[in-house]
């Protein structure tokens, strides 16, 4: 059975400083025989600070982590998501892409993926996020060609609308990577179960590496902590892995024969029927 890792980081706002953790714990997970290794959402920088993150944040085209870590997938000969990375755009109202990267074994990029949907929400009232007035949001799903089969990519609150996650199945996907830095307040309530069910309803394996705890912040207004809890869940719905709340590399093995015997048992993706809209 193929090997992977998740990667569960607690980002600051300094992306160098977050590039040479990030390196240590992909290298020791490589070294501990996983072959597909996936780091957080925003693994580069967490922070609340726009002025900051235009100070530090850079260009895909000359972005330190990206090359590196593609220099390091290579090196270590590893299938490597980066889970996203803040990214300076040429957006006119000068939003940032929340972007994934997927390298494979030669330090290429094989797919990139622009997070869809925007987290705008107020949880209570202390704790409220407006993403969609720094980041600027994507408008195509990606599945990814791998050794493992057809990766289906996506990001954080993207979790939270399922049709995507059906979409990317039907096109082919058999894992499901979904990368977050999710809010302790909705991590605690909702995290595992919407996972279990995006796992239950595409039958597909689903690789979750999160951000975790207090993040160390230079400047902002707050800093800024999330939930942890980086997840595999099988297609049947069961957690194969919960990392718990400590920054970390967590190995994992998956059985690709689990998805066809899922999608046997419970073919609910040839069942579609079209239907009409409520009045």
């Amino acid at each position: 059975m193929p090997q992977g890792a998740l990667i569960q980081l607690s980002s600051s706002d300094d992306p160098l400083a977050n590039l040479e953790i990030t390196r240590e714990h992909v290298t020791a997970a490589a070294s501990a025989g996983a072959e597909f290794i996936l780091t957080p959402e925003v693994t580069n920088c967490v922070s609340t600070s726009r002025s900051h993150q235009n100070t530090v944040l850079s260009l895909e085209a000359n972005d330190p982590t990206l090359a590196s870590l593609c220099d390091l997938a290579n090196d270590l000969s590893i299938w490597l998501l980066i889970g996203s990375l803040a990214l300076k755009t040429d957006d006119p109202n000068g939003r940032f892409a929340n972007r994934s990267f997927l390298i494979n074994p030669e330090g290429n990029i094989v797919s990139r993926y622009d997070k869809i949907h925007m987290f705008d929400v107020q949880i209570n009232a202390e704790e409220q996020y407006r993403e969609s007035a720094t980041f600027r949001p994507g408008d195509q799903a990606v599945i990814a060609h791998t050794a493992f089969g057809l990766v289906g990519l996506s990001i954080c609150y993207d979790l939270r609308f399922p049709l995507l996650y059906r979409k990317l199945a039907i096109a082919g996907a058999r894992i499901l990577v979904i990368p977050a830095a999710f809010s302790p307040v909705t991590g605690a309530a909702h995290w595992e179960a919407i996972l279990r069910c995006r796992a239950i309803e595409t039958g597909c394996y689903v690789f979750a590496p999160a951000q975790t705890g207090l993040h160390a912040s230079k400047t902002g207004r707050r800093s800024r902590t999330t939930h942890g809890h980086s997840m595999v869940v099988s297609p049947w719905g069961e957690v194969v892995l919960d990392a718990g709340v400590e920054i970390g590399s967590y190995l994992f093995s998956w059985d690709d024969a689990e998805i066809d015997d899922a999608r046997t048992r419970v073919p609910s993706l040839s069942h579609s029927r079209p239907f009409k809209d409520p009045n």
